[in-house]
């Protein structure tokens, strides 16, 4: 099983996901069976059968976020500079074609969210920053091409 990199508020994020679907969707979907076996014969009951198939994906999900924290290993923060661009580091970075810039954080592949600018560190763009120090210009590759940044700001 591959060793997955979670902070510790990934990590309370995941565990409180788990407890939720526990603890409020099985019985959600366990009184949806009830009631839908209660209407009759089941071999044409189509409420049945799409609880039955909510049954099934919800206890996949639930397997799934069980496997992930079981192989989770949080990260020490308290090991993080910002000397070069690493996991957990906040990076500000200038697109030298357009003059944009950019900032995101890079966060372990279980954490990330676009929405909150947390890309994974498996990411074209992560993986051609990590190990860069601050004004270093780097070049990734991307599905456009390759553009160049300048690294402009480290932070947590």
């Amino acid at each position: 099983m591959p060793i997955t990199f979670m902070t510790k508020e990934g990590y309370k994020k995941k565990m409180e996901e788990i407890a939720y679907l526990e603890s409020v969707k099985r019985p959600e979907i366990s009184r949806a069976i009830a009631e839908a076996r209660d209407k009759g014969d089941l071999s044409e009951n189509a409420e049945y059968d799409a609880a039955k198939e909510a049954q099934g994906l919800l206890e996949m999900k639930i397997a799934q976020l069980k496997d992930l924290v079981a192989s989770a290993r949080i990260i020490d923060e308290s090991k993080l500079n910002t000397e070069e661009v690493q996991i957990m580091n906040r990076v500000k970075i200038k697109d030298h074609a357009t003059g944009a810039t950019l900032e995101y954080t890079i966060v372990a592949d279980s954490e990330a969210n676009l929405k909150e600018k947390k890309i994974a560190s498996s990411t074209p763009i992560a993986q051609g920053l990590l190990g860069h120090k601050l004004g270093e210009i780097v070049e990734i590759k991307v599905p456009s091409g390759i553009k160049k940044f300048e690294i402009v700001e480290i932070s947590f």
